[in-house]
């Protein structure tokens, strides 16, 4: 009796292993993270960066283009400063629980404002432009921001 118990046992973990064998050695893409659209997205203590990106037809102005979600209980005034330490730096006020979209289209529950323009750039369309963000205490970090020109539709009147 205890060796058909014991083979059962075998044979029910035998089928386990091999029913879940391959999601326990096979990569899961699921897992990774990347960014869904051109893009780039970076966290600022309580503020969410979304889908950040330079549209820029002449290589030396462009407007940033990115959404901004506050998750605090404070408002704050982001720095945004193009290049690493070199470069006036220019405040967005994001009230606190807000989302803000700089250069999008309309949506419904958030406030779209005009994009923020960056003046001397010095970054043709195609290369990527190193910009500090940051805010009161928190830690700042640097994004390596893509800039695109104008020709695809969806970015087309957003050039300065």
């Amino acid at each position: 009796m205890k060796a058909r118990l014991a083979a059962s046992a075998a044979l029910a973990i035998g089928l386990v292993l091999v029913a879940s064998g391959c999601s326990m050695v096979t990569y899961q893409a699921t897992t990774e993270k990347y960014e869904p659209s051109d893009g780039v997205s970076a966290n600022v203590g309580d503020l969410h960066l979304r889908n950040v990106l330079v549209i820029s037809d002449d290589g030396e102005d462009g407007n940033l283009i990115m959404t901004v979600v506050n998750n605090g209980d404070d408002d704050v005034e982001l720095g945004v400063q193009v290049g690493a330490g070199s470069g006036e730096t220019q405040t967005v006020e994001v009230e606190s629980g807000a989302t803000v979209a700089f250069g999008v289209d309309d949506v419904e529950g958030i406030d779209v404002l005009e994009p923020l323009l960056l003046e001397g750039i010095g970054t043709q369309p195609g290369a990527l432009l190193p910009i500090y963000f940051q805010y009161g205490d928190a830690e700042g970090v640097e994004k390596q921001v893509p800039v695109l020109d104008s020709r695809l539709p969806e970015y087309a009147d957003l050039a300065p």
